[in-house]
């Protein structure tokens, strides 16, 4: 067997364990939860070997199995093994962990089935070699996290996540197929690697610029951009396994799609600026909306909206090695943070804390963002600082501010010395993690995703824009305890823990107040 056909060996367990699923459909299935545990293992061994061939023999494309390049391929490179054996890792953790989850529910079986199929369609998507295979792996990927959403039918918040869910995703659907066909017309082939090696040599013209702005796009509505951003805030109704799973290449196959297709995005400086923007503000908004949150999980779903924000900023700014990495990194601890959630909040509530709250004076925040400057020059001159894209040394600075947050705790006047030495040892180690890992994950991926080009005045622009605006919303989150009591703050508050009402507005467009519009 080629090496690049493994991972159809990841699929097929999967594939079988779910027609097994819809036909156990009672209380406590016997001996099928550790059936789809084997099959979602056996899909983590296949993802392992593959990446193990990857490594041993090189990238590679598998024949097509199917005819004039319609069926199915698997194109086995630095991207496709990272996102299958980062889907095949959760997938597993989150099959096993809805065993006791979902034990006594009445449809636990298909529950499972459908998580089975969600799975080996994202894997589908992550391995396609060709525009066919792409476009239904996507579209099905989306069909079956709806029977998920939809789990307990009769909750109609539940309903309503589902509803909105399904107009978005037909819109990209939609984008994704406009762009196939463009594709197609614009390179004369449906073989992703052809496309991508004619692209990088600036091959496609005004039609690959087209399919550059709907992939843009089926990236934006994929991956809960504002304002399409609601749905996902909503997942609460479902089971916490769904929240979990959304985060193995579901949610962030956005991300995956541009890294991709980088090479065809490139030709369109207009979309990266486009998504600059749109990343840049999803996940400013996000962020500050996901501070005001009193539920743990509703926390954490605005925090993954401003995570995919960060990422579709990350491909605008052409740090597509970057984009990957953070990809997997946010997919690990955000769905650990999902599954553990319940007992995180048992924890905290168990935690006494007497004394004062340390909170840092105007002095404090700025003697913490200059420190924090400080230690990422420092560490990065180590790294080779000055020979780094600018794109990406703005991106460590967007980053650094968030170590400057925590350094500011550190040095409130109120803060114990510990405290002090220890957010200045995390501000270091950050620094160095990140310029360590981007060295890492750009020699991995050299040859397979495209170099970033140099700024031009619009990108040198966009650039400005975001380090500026993120440093201000770093500082006013570090200040805000100075005036939290103030009376504007409080409405302030309230207006960002509505989201600004923007999903609100999109309730009443399509009617998703009314529980007989939502069934």
């Amino acid at each position: 067997m080629p090496i690049e056909l493994l991972p159809l060996l990841a699929l097929l367990p999967l594939f079988a364990a779910a027609a097994i699923g819809f036909m156990n459909n009672g209380i406590r299935p016997t001996r099928f939860p550790r059936l789809a545990e084997a099959a979602a293992l056996t899909a983590l061994v296949a993802a392992f070997v593959s990446t193990v061939g990857l490594i041993a023999f090189g990238p590679g494309v598998s024949p097509l199995i199917g005819v004039n390049s319609v069926g199915l391929s698997f194109r086995l490179d630095a991207v496709s093994a990272a996102m299958l054996l980062l889907v095949a890792f959760i997938g597993w953790i989150v099959v096993r962990y809805a065993q006791t989850y979902l034990d006594g529910e009445a449809r636990q079986g298909p529950f499972a089935g459908w998580l089975c199929l969600t799975l080996m369609s994202v894997m589908l998507l992550v391995t396609a070699g060709n525009l066919f295979q792409l476009v239904l792996a996507w579209v099905a990927t989306s069909m079956f996290l709806h029977r998920l959403l939809l789990f307990y039918p009769a909750r109609p918040g539940g309903q309503r996540a589902a509803y909105k869910k399904f107009i978005t995703a037909r819109f990209g659907d939609l984008s994704l197929i406009g762009a196939a066909v463009l594709l197609v017309a614009a390179y004369g082939t449906a073989d992703i690697g052809s496309i991508l090696q004619a692209a990088r040599a600036g091959e496609g013209g005004g039609l690959a610029v087209g399919a550059a702005s709907l992939l843009a796009l089926a990236a934006i509505l994929k991956s809960a951009q504002f304002p399409m951003h609601g749905w996902l805030t909503e997942v609460m109704e479902t089971p916490t396994p769904v929240s979990a799973l959304l985060h193995a290449g579901v949610i962030n196959a956005g991300g995956f799609l541009l890294i991709r297709f980088a090479d065809v995005v490139l030709l369109a400086p207009g979309v990266l600026a486009v998504l600059v923007m749109i990343g840049g503000f999803t996940a400013l908004f996000g962020s500050l909306v996901m501070l005001t949150q009193p539920a743990v999980k509703t926390s954490l779903a605005w925090s993954t909206v401003a995570q995919m924000g960060f990422m579709i900023l990350q491909c605008g700014l052409a740090l597509f090695p970057l984009a990957l990495l953070h990809i997997v990194a946010h997919s690990l601890y955000k769905a650990h943070s999902f599954l553990a959630s319940g007992g995180a909040v048992e924890r905290v509530a168990a935690i006494r804390r007497p004394g004062p709250v340390a909170i840092p004076s105007a002095a404090a925040v700025g003697r913490a963002f200059l420190a924090a400057l400080v230690i990422y020059v420092l560490v990065g001159l180590g790294f080779g600082l000055t020979h780094k894209s600018p794109q990406a040394i703005a991106l460590g600075a967007i980053l650094i501010f968030g170590v400057a947050y925590m350094l500011a705790q550190g040095f409130a006047d109120a803060a114990p010395r510990a405290l002090t030495r220890r957010t200045a040892l995390y501000a270091v180690a950050t620094s160095i993690g990140y310029f360590g890992l981007q060295m890492a994950v750009t020699y991995l991926t050299a040859g397979v995703l495209p170099a970033t080009p140099p700024p031009g005045p619009l990108e040198w622009g966009l650039i400005s824009l975001s380090v500026i605006s993120f440093g201000l919303v770093a500082i006013v989150q570090a200040m805000f305890p100075l005036w939290a009591h103030h009376p504007a703050a409080a409405g302030l508050r309230v207006h960002l823990s509505n989201g600004f009402y923007a999903n609100a507005v999109f309730d009443r467009v399509i009617g998703a107040w009314s529980t007989r519009s939502a069934s």
